[in-house]
């Protein structure tokens, strides 16, 4: 008898090693996933309330989660080496992609962003999410860092082109996350704080340029933004109806389900870009710094990650990614509260939607791949 209580905690304490070793075997870090699968838990939780309590939307949103999830085990797969042997391929066929969709894509909602294959249609524009800081990881990591004048222009043209192709079709709010991405790589890289500063002063001061090319509605979201009553049932619309649901969730909320300006079906968007007003109203302050800890976590580990990275383009790439995972929350709470304009960016796996998930997951297999890889060549 007291041998067979011996044996049983023994067997018992094996598990959470076993499972270790699986993780590992499947090259999956386990703090980023536990932190992904407790966002995506409260996404679930919070689309079931911003949807009216709809099932079937929560299936649909299981499944792009699904495919979300069994692509980033891939990745994690892929060694970092291999993701470098074809970032410069996975570029140009994202480029040439984006002109195709300016010659021959698909118009919806007012823009033309999308490609037909016939059984399924896609936006190129996602995928640049990714190839982009490949390139300019691919790019940098085979020169001196800090990168030089040269290198540094070269970079910035190489950000350029998907951007201004995003931003003809158009589609405001992932040129913005392009460019982030690219800039993030360039970050990382080590450039000074005084071209840093100078860059943004040279963008600021092209802003009247950027304002003539802009299309009228994008002007009328910038003006929103500056005074949303001036066009109180219009333009402003999104903007004030998003504030009084974050502001009536007071400290505690007013519960799960119990939300009135989604129920009510005066919040617009209210699944997609504007969830985070729903979680406000529901959840309170309290609730909303919560999330904000839990995605502080994970960016966090996402950071450590590219600390620790084995290799230049590893870092670079690894850096990137997380940078534009942050821009991500940044932009989509910012247009949410009302102190930046509305571009159209969910709040990462939270907002319902399939393109955007499966690019963020995309990029934590990235990253996930270049934590569990050994170094195979210097670099």
């Amino acid at each position: 008898m007291p041998l067979q209580s011996h044996t049983q905690p023994q067997h018992l304490s094996m598990q959470p090693n076993q499972a270790g070793t699986l993780l590992q075997k499947l090259h999956v870090d386990a703090p980023l996933l536990a932190g992904l699968i407790l966002l995506c838990g409260i996404g679930f939780l919070i689309l079931y309330s911003a949807g009216g309590q709809n099932p079937d939307l929560l299936v649909r949103q299981a499944v792009r989660l699904g495919v979300a999830f069994v692509l980033m085990l891939g990745l994690a797969q892929v060694q970092p080496q291999t993701l470098k042997r074809y970032s410069l391929a996975l570029f140009v066929i994202g480029i040439v992609l984006l002109l195709a969709v300016l010659v021959i894509g698909t118009i919806g909602k007012g823009a033309q962003r999308w490609l037909n294959l016939g059984f399924f249609r896609f936006q190129p524009s996602e995928m640049l999410k990714i190839a982009t800081p490949m390139m300019l990881a691919w790019y940098l990591a085979a020169r001196p860092l800090p990168p030089r004048w040269l290198h540094l222009a070269c970079a910035l043209v190489l950000i350029l082109i998907p951007t201004a192709l995003i931003a003809k079709q158009p589609d405001l709010g992932t040129a913005l996350l392009i460019a982030c991405s690219g800039a993030a790589v360039l970050f990382v890289a080590g450039i000074s704080w005084r071209l840093l500063i100078g860059s943004i002063a040279v963008c600021i001061s092209l802003t009247p340029v950027l304002w003539h090319f802009m299309h009228d509605y994008q002007r009328d979201r910038v003006k929103m933004l500056l005074n949303p009553e001036s066009d109180p049932l219009g333009r402003g619309y999104h903007i004030i109806q998003s504030k009084i649901a974050i502001g009536s969730g007071g400290l505690y909320g007013k519960g799960w389900l119990n939300g009135t300006q989604s129920h009510l079906d005066f919040l617009p968007e209210r699944f997609t870009d504007f969830i985070f007003a729903v979680f406000a109203e529901e959840f309170g302050l309290l609730g909303c710094v919560t999330l904000l800890v839990v995605y502080l976590l994970v960016t966090g580990r996402c950071l450590f990650i590219a600390a620790q990275a084995n290799d230049t383009y590893s870092q670079l790439l690894a850096g990137g990614l997380t940078i534009t995972f942050f821009v991500y929350i940044f932009v989509n709470i910012g247009m949410v509260i009302g102190i930046l304009p509305v571009v159209g960016i969910p709040l990462p796996l939270i907002s319902y939607g399939g393109t955007s998930m499966v690019t963020l997951f995309a990029g934590f297999g990235i990253l996930m791949s270049i934590r569990t890889h050994p170094k195979l060549i210097p670099g």
